[in-house]
C-alpha cells in the first residue's frame, strides 16, 4: 500500500526525515550543481528536494500520484503541484531536462510502465535521478518511515529496469547510512554516519541512488507488463560516490 502524502510530509519534519533530505541533497547538488535554464520535474513526493534543486531552474513542477494524494507546493505561492495517474503523465514528449523520482518507484504497481513514461517526457540527453530504498539497508526493514513501504531494490534490479526502459545508467551510489532511529539522525550525527558508512559498510546505505540518461538510439523502450508490489530477493553492488561516469560536455 502506498504511503499517504501527509505521512511522507510529516516524516520530513522528523530527525530521520531531515537527515534523509540532507544526505540525498548532498549527492544531487554535487551531481547537478547548476540547473539554470532547465525544466525540472519531481515525481512521487519531491517537494523536500525541489525546494533546493528548483531554485534556479526555468520551470520546476511536482507530480504526485492520485492514490498517494498531494500536498500543496510551494506553500504560500501559486501551486506547482500536479495530481494524476503516474502511468499516463499529463506532459508532452521531451518536455523535461531533469527528472527526480523519489517515493515513487517502490510503490508503483508497474515500475516498468512508469519508467517508460519518464523516457517519453525526458528531453534528448535528459537525465533522470532515481532514489529508492536499498534492499540491503536497515531503513527498508522499518515500517515507521516511508522507506519501509513498498518494494526495496538492488542495483541489479534497477539496472534491468533502466535497460528495459532505454535509460542508460551513468552514475550509482548509496546514501543514508545512519540507522533509522532518532538518536542517530540528530544534529550533525548523520553526516558522521555517512562518511563512516561510505568507507566501512558501502552496501548498507538506506537508499540506492542512480542517474540515467535517455537513450535516443532506441525508438521505444521494451514493452512493459504490470507487476504486483512485492519484495524481491536480489543483490546489488555498491559505488563510493554519485558522480557521472562520463563528463557531460554541455549541460542541457
Amino acid at each position: 500500500m502506498r504511503s499517504d502524502a501527509l505521512q511522507i510530509d510529516r516524516f520530513y519534519q522528523t530527525d530521520q526525515g531531515i537527515a534523509a533530505r540532507a544526505m540525498i541533497l548532498r549527492r544531487l547538488t554535487a551531481l547537478w550543481p547548476d540547473l539554470r535554464d532547465m525544466d525540472v520535474l519531481g515525481i512521487g513526493y519531491p517537494p523536500p528536494l525541489l525546494e533546493a534543486l528548483g531554485a534556479t531552474a526555468r520551470r520546476c513542477l511536482a507530480f504526485m500520484p492520485a492514490d498517494q494524494g498531494a500536498v500543496r507546493w510551494p506553500a504560500g505561492q501559486a501551486s506547482r503541484t500536479v495530481l494524476g495517474d503516474e502511468l499516463h503523465l499529463p506532459f508532452p514528449e521531451a518536455m523535461f531536462d531533469r527528472i527526480v523520482l523519489v517515493h515513487a518507484l517502490e510503490d508503483s504497481q508497474s515500475p516498468a510502465h512508469l519508467l517508460r513514461e519518464l523516457w517519453r517526457i525526458l528531453a534528448p540527453q535528459g537525465r533522470l535521478a532515481l532514489i529508492v530504498p536499498n534492499r540491503a539497508g536497515l531503513w527498508a526493514r522499518v515500517e515507521s518511515t516511508p522507506l519501509g513501504h513498498g518494494r526495496p531494490f538492488s542495483k541489479r534490479q534497477l539496472t534491468q529496469l533502466l535497460d528495459d526502459a532505454a535509460l542508460a545508467p551513468t552514475a550509482w551510489t548509496r546514501a543514508l547510512y545512519a540507522p533509522p532511529w532518532k538518536w542517530a539522525c540528530r544534529e550533525n550525527r548523520a553526516l558522521g554516519w555517512e562518511e563512516a558508512g561510505e568507507k566501512f559498510w558501502p552496501h548498507l546505505g538506506g537508499l540506492i541512488m542512480a542517474e540515467a540518461i535517455k537513450n535516443t538510439g532506441a525508438l521505444t523502450p521494451r514493452r512493459a507488463r504490470p507487476a504486483r508490489v512485492r519484495l524481491p530477493h536480489l543483490e546489488g553492488r555498491p559505488a563510493p560516490a554519485l558522480s557521472p561516469l562520463q563528463t557531460n560536455a554541455k549541460e542541457n
